[in-house]
């Protein structure tokens, strides 16, 4: 069988419009690569633009160590952001909206200036030229979700990297809240985070735990997408990766992300 991004990108968004989650695209194209997991993305990407969504910004994804050799994979992956899969801080999600829903705590990045392939040419470029393009850096949860089983219920297989990849790297959405700050107005690194539930403390993490920089990835990230002709451009909002483990979602539940100094916010899903 020959791998259709465009047929295959449909399932995705057929199986997330109607909230019922479907076989791995591996299960159906075993030889399909990374490159072809992120043609599958760019065509899902297409049809929600398509349908009139607004291309808003990026995630980056498996930037922890205990992550990527889960996934026998050493890079980072990454995914899109559209309006649609941006949620108010304070306000309610439905669960059942999302599939397999789990939240993560992050650090999100608005850029100030394109990313772009000048940029990312120039000499030195690294994790104090994404700063110099950073606008402010403020408190994200991200909203992930699983469109394909990440276990077959049928077959107990567990879904590879390139199925994530497709399911677009597995991002429903983003909530951000707490305090703007400037990319040099603290140590990023230690930037912390406690993640309650229901009134306890499921996940505690430093920024630090995002390749040892929460800007690490989004210098990755650049430079992949001058690789295929594509910019960061100013205005975008990108989230730089999760550094703690994911937190089920369950109907009933509500989130607090304190953030210590940069504030708290709260999520909670009906």
């Amino acid at each position: 069988m020959t791998l259709d991004v465009i047929a295959e990108a449909q399932r995705l968004d057929e199986a997330e419009q109607n909230r019922t989650q479907v076989v791995p695209t591996t299960e159906f194209f075993p030889d399909a690569t990374i490159d072809d997991a992120y043609r599958i993305q760019a065509a899902w990407q297409d049809l929600k633009l398509g349908r009139g969504e607004s291309l808003v910004g990026h995630k980056i994804g498996l930037t922890s160590r205990a992550m990527q050799m889960a996934m026998n994979i050493e890079t980072p992956d990454s995914g899109f952001i559209t309006d649609a899969m941006v949620f108010e801080a304070g306000g309610e999600i439905p669960a059942a909206d999302h599939l397999d829903p789990k939240i993560e705590v992050e650090l999100a990045f608005v850029l100030a200036d394109d990313l772009d392939a000048a940029t990312v040419s120039a000499d030195g470029f690294g994790i104090e030229t994404v700063l110099d393009a950073t606008d402010y850096v403020v408190p994200a949860l991200e909203l992930i979700a699983a469109r394909s089983f990440r276990r077959n219920p049928d077959t107990g297989r567990t879904r590879t990297v390139v199925d994530t990849i497709s399911d677009n790297a597995a991002n429903a959405g983003i909530i951000t809240g707490g305090e703007r700050i400037g990319p040099r107005d603290t140590d990023l690194r230690w930037t912390g985070a406690l993640l309650s539930r229901n009134g306890t403390i499921e996940e505690t993490g430093l920024a630090a735990g995002v390749l040892g920089h929460p800007a690490t990835g989004i210098v990755w990230l650049a430079k992949r997408y001058v690789e295929q002709g594509m910019t960061l451009a100013a205005g975008q909002t990108i989230l730089a990766g999760s550094f703690t483990r994911p937190i089920d979602v369950r109907a009933g539940d509500s989130f607090v992300a304190d953030y210590g100094p940069l504030g708290s916010f709260t999520i909670d899903f009906t």
